[in-house]
């Protein structure tokens, strides 16, 4: 395999690629850009070459560097569950066990959206800290924060220490939802990367079931609502005692290690050990070609340099940030919090009326996303990311004006509705849920990552802000039936984009991934 040396040869990456291990790329292979100048750029090719046998790794070993992370994700999921439980019991004068249940509308929606606030301060805070902290020690402190906060909401005396604890999850979900998903696809084969970063997700859907069934279970219990949040704090301690055992992303040592942040030679050591745990091989010779590799991309793309603000929206960091924040913004403005907004009253006109109806609607609507996030991840390294985005967003489309129909030419036919409920559910779990977080994780080029996923992570959760708190006063403004519309036009417009902007990773190492861009 012919590769283009560096300039000056390191003992970094004097070794080079073995005979036995060929990378994996896309047909016509891959070019790199280093900018020289601002006027000039130098090309390389990456790699030349057909496909090489795949990553060795165990599966038992793979799989607790993916699940203690994805905990972070099912206490998110479990939040949004438990929330709407949680808000039918503090309000009411028979269950609410307090003297303050009698909340204004304010005071709801901010314990509905406090964790919202918080996640977006945990983004915000991720963009400073998490290069520095790294991506284990910035779970630990995600698992810390969702602790404390769900600790502080469950035993809150009053309303404000409520409010302050549902900050404080939240931060943890903004961390956490940065975090995880970085990790895992650094620490994953690259050949089960897609299926276990889509696997988040699918807990993220587990805890959002879970919620729902703890919600269910203590609705009718006096201070049900407590019981509903201290059911999180086992999983919380689970998840920080899991992180604190783990390795750190070797990727992100090197890293370090070629900003000058640690001695080159003990780190490459102690990375080559990571990914020997990791992998579950007990030889570091099985695993040092592939720290050797990502050594020299590294060297290859100046990665030495700290990162400014001006760059990573800047050359391929642009590049990427344009797909990873419109994925994300996509995700968010094609509806997705209106339309669940919606589920009961949908189910309702379908004959479903009763309050113990509608919390067993929920449950069902659970199980669906459940089922349908499991499906992805079966496919996902298999048929590819742009063909579950075009097909699931495709249906995300028709289901939005089905909808739209519904409310302004066919409001008699209430199975119109439940239809297309149930299609824009399932399809949004087979596209945008798990691959909008995948494709994020995945675009980034290395130095840049930790800052570039934290920006798209706060496009993320600005935009679930930005269309929760603007459906109300759009749908008295212009009806509900041309409000789902105008979701579905938006859905069409990012077709367009997925076509014509979104790449394919399948199968792509990330710094195969970092090249092509």
């Amino acid at each position: 395999m012919a590769s283009h040396p560096p300039p000056e040869p390191s003992s970094n990456s004097n070794k080079g690629w073995s005979e036995h291990e060929e990378i994996h790329v896309s047909s016509g292979g891959v070019q790199a850009y280093t900018d020289d100048d601002a006027d000039c750029e130098s090309r390389r090719p990456l790699l030349l070459g057909t496909a090489a046998p795949a990553e060795c790794y165990s599966a038992s070993a793979a799989a607790l560097p993916f699940f203690f992370p994805a905990l972070g994700g099912l206490l998110y999921g479990y939040d949004i569950g438990a929330t709407s439980g949680a808000t039918i019991s503090l309000k009411s004068s028979t269950f609410s066990g307090t003297t303050w249940y009698n909340l204004s509308s304010v005071q709801t929606g901010l314990v509905v959206s406090g964790s919202l606030y918080g996640a977006l301060i945990g983004s915000v805070l991720a963009y400073t800290i998490a290069d520095y902290l790294g991506r284990r020690k910035e779970l630990i402190l995600a698992s810390i924060s969702y602790l404390i906060g769900a600790l502080l909401t469950a035993v809150a005396p009053n309303f404000a220490i409520m409010v302050v604890g549902r900050f404080l999850y939240g931060i943890g979900i903004g961390l956490a939802m940065h975090a995880a998903p970085m990790y895992i696809a650094e620490t994953a084969p690259s050949q089960i990367r897609g299926m276990l970063i889509s696997l988040k997700e699918f807990f993220i859907v587990l805890g959002m079931l879970l919620g729902y069934i703890a919600g269910n279970a203590y609705v009718e219990v006096v201070s049900g609502w407590r019981y509903m949040y201290a059911t999180s704090t086992p999983l919380c301690l689970v998840m920080g005692v899991g992180m604190c055992w783990l390795p750190s992303s070797p990727r992100w040592l090197l890293l370090c290690a070629i900003q000058g942040k640690g001695n080159l030679p003990e780190t490459k050591e102690i990375a080559t050990r990571c990914l020997c745990r990791l992998r579950g091989q007990t030889s570091p010779d099985l695993v040092s070609d592939q720290v050797n590799l990502i050594l020299e991309e590294l060297s290859y793309i100046d990665q030495e340099k700290q990162v400014g603000f001006r760059e990573i929206f800047q050359g391929k960091c642009l590049k990427a940030m344009i797909i990873g924040c419109g994925l994300v913004f996509f995700q968010q403005v094609t509806g997705q919090p209106s339309v669940l907004y919606y589920a009961a009253t949908i189910f309702q006109s379908a004959g479903f009326s009763g309050a113990s109806d509608a919390t067993r609607v929920s449950i069902l609507l659970g199980l669906l996303k459940l089922i349908m996030t499991g499906v992805a991840v079966l496919v996902v390294d298999r048929l590819g990311r742009r063909p579950l985005l075009i097909g699931g967003v495709s249906g995300i489309t028709v289901s939005l004006f089905l909808l739209s129909s519904y409310y302004t030419l066919l409001k008699d036919a209430s199975y119109v509705a439940v239809i297309a409920l149930l299609l824009y559910v399932g399809c949004y779990q087979l596209s945008f849920g798990p691959i909008g977080w995948l494709m994020i994780s995945e675009v980034f080029p290395l130095r840049l990552r930790g800052r570039g996923l934290s920006v798209a992570v706060l496009v993320n959760f600005a935009s679930n802000a930005l269309v929760t708190f603007a459906f109300s006063p759009l749908e008295d403004l212009i009806g509900t039936g041309m409000l789902f519309c105008g979701f579905g036009v938006i859905a069409v417009a990012s077709l367009v984009f997925i076509f014509w902007i979104v790449p394919e990773t399948k199968g792509l190492t990330l710094e195969e991934i970092e090249a092509s861009l």
